[in-house]
């Protein structure tokens, strides 16, 4: 197996787009496809997708989230499409996580299916013709993810804006991080989320 990619995580980039205040993460998807993210849940349609885990309680053990019980069954999958995409496991279940919640029946209203929510243009562009089959899928999305990396010389933030956005709006925004509300949460709540799966995996 290969070395992992060495990721860049801007610390001045990150502080910008997450602070402690900012934990819960709410979305909805409108009419048009679009998922939108907010900390602030200003309107009936959000709906948590994640939560800052309470302060921990002395003999007391915080139930895991839905999505996390529903991610042991992909476990062994996960780290095959890591290790062939020379990847960290733990930003691969960030991802899954933040894009599916771990349901490998999910669809977008834009079209977007499966555990990495592949476009059916992406998932074209990477052979994989069954986007509910979770092993295609994460291999394609895994393909996807380390290609990004490699375009964006390894820098962590920029490849997720990508995954989020498409690699034309990062462009478009002369290699920046894209000034869309769901992008800018998108890329700091993966990354929180990634951070803490790499703690748990010390």
């Amino acid at each position: 197996m290969g070395a992992r990619l060495h990721l860049v995580m801007a610390a001045a980039g990150v502080v910008g787009l997450w602070s402690p205040a900012q934990a819960d993460i709410y979305a909805y998807a409108d009419a048009a496809g679009v998922t939108h993210y907010s900390n602030v849940p200003d309107d009936a349609r959000y709906a948590r997708v994640l939560a800052e885990p309470p302060p921990a309680t002395a003999g007391v053990t915080a139930p895991a989230p839905r999505w996390e019980q529903r991610a042991r069954a992909y476990d062994a999958l996960v780290e095959q499409a890591a290790a062939a995409s020379e990847l960290d496991p733990a930003l691969l279940r960030a991802v899954i996580a933040v894009e599916s919640g771990f349901d490998v029946r999910a669809v977008s209203r834009a079209g977007a299916q499966g555990l990495m929510q592949l476009h059916p243009a992406t998932a074209r562009r990477y052979g994989v013709a069954h986007p509910f089959d979770a092993a295609e899928n994460l291999r394609g999305g895994s393909r996807y993810l380390s290609d990004l990396l490699r375009r964006y010389a390894n820098n962590l933030e920029l490849a997720l804006a990508a995954y989020n956005a498409g690699e034309q709006a990062v462009d478009r925004y002369g290699g920046e991080v894209p000034p869309y509300r769901e992008t800018r949460a998108y890329v700091p709540t993966v990354l929180k989320l990634y951070g803490q799966l790499r703690a748990k995996a010390v």
